[in-house]
């Protein structure tokens, strides 16, 4: 590996930091369900509400609310849809459900409305109802696939308590602080999807590695998208290492110490991805090339946030279609590879 020095720090040798983000870390199981719990409580969705009855709703066939799961993926993630296209039917499906779930969960607390915390409190309590609402397409299929496939309910509680976070904490003092986090909005994807897929004993941590570098990744890409919301993923400790504070990324700061930054948070999620990638072949054959080509394709995000310079605030980063299938092939020549 070619040494990087940026500011007096050398990005290959900072074994802290790399081991630190390889390290296994324990999962505070229960905290999850018990911040929904409070969350609900205090939005009042705990509260049965009396009036005038609900007009009767039309209900969906569960092959149409998979439909929309489709189109919901076709729509807003080009990349998932690609990757997951390379699974069998019935696989394809469900993790189409899972993204549509995601997706609808996460615009709660991203799209602008007058109260997200409680907009996101009636969506749990929506998801922890005993039976979904019957013309809800995506808590239609969402719930047929979690019975399915025998997914724990514990683990979208985890996922829902991670998209919660984003309502109150804007700040990451340490990575280990930002890794729970990542572990419950993208690790908790790869646990489902893994349950979805089939898998053998030994893939849980490459799968939590997997999603924190997928989520880095994700926050890289959009440090400006979220400054403009007024949130600061990159942790206080490696801004402070570049001489950088959470207010230079809300006023767009682009210069060469920000660039070693962003380089420096590029060669960790690479490891995490490398560290990530034998887990791969732990899964059941019908689903390593989906899950090859979904890594791979979103590891080449990172590629294109350094073809822009880092200027992450005034260009988004996006793999083309033809880059994709480039990096389709790559992912299955590794996996032939072995």
């Amino acid at each position: 590996m070619v040494q990087k020095k940026e500011q007096g720090v050398s990005l290959s040798q900072s074994p802290g930091w790399v081991m630190q983000a390889l390290t296994e870390r324990e999962v505070p199981h229960g905290e999850a369900s018990a911040l929904l719990a409070d969350l609900r409580r205090a939005e009042g969705t705990e509260i049965v509400q009396t009036g005038e009855p609900e007009l009767p709703r039309t209900p969906l066939a569960l092959s149409e609310a998979y439909q929309s799961c489709v189109e919901i993926t076709r729509k807003h993630s080009r990349s998932f849809f690609l990757s997951s296209q390379l699974l069998p039917p019935a696989k394809r499906q469900a993790v189409r459900a899972l993204y549509a779930f995601c997706r609808t969960s996460d615009d709660l607390v991203d799209q602008p409305q007058t109260n997200a915390m409680r907009s996101l409190a009636a969506w749990v309590a929506l998801v922890h109802a005993p039976q979904p609402p019957p013309d809800n397409a995506v808590l239609l299929a969402w719930n047929d696939t979690l019975m399915r496939y025998a997914v724990p309910r514990a683990l979208p509680d985890e996922l829902l308590a991670g998209i919660a976070m984003d309502l109150t904490v804007h700040r990451y003092d340490t990575f280990d602080d930002l890794w729970l986090y990542c572990y419950r909005v993208a690790s908790v994807v790869g646990l489902i999807s893994m349950r979805i897929i089939g898998y053998r004993e030994g893939a849980v941590n490459y799968a939590i590695k997997l999603g924190v570098a997928l989520q880095l990744t994700n926050i890289l890409r959009d440090v400006g998208e979220d400054a403009q919301r007024g949130r600061v993923y990159l942790p206080r400790e490696d801004l402070e290492r570049f001489g950088l504070c959470a207010d230079d990324i809300l006023n767009g700061r682009c210069d060469a110490a920000f660039r070693a930054l962003m380089r420096f948070e590029i060669e960790r999620a690479h490891c995490l991805y490398e560290a990530a990638w034998p887990g791969i072949a732990l899964l059941n054959p019908d689903g390593q090339l989906a899950i090859a080509a979904a890594a791979e394709i979103y590891r080449g995000i990172l590629g294109k946030i350094r073809q822009n310079d880092y200027n992450v605030y005034q260009h988004r980063a996006y793999v083309s279609l033809a880059h994709k299938l480039l990096l389709l092939a790559r992912a299955r020549w590794r996996l032939r590879a072995g």
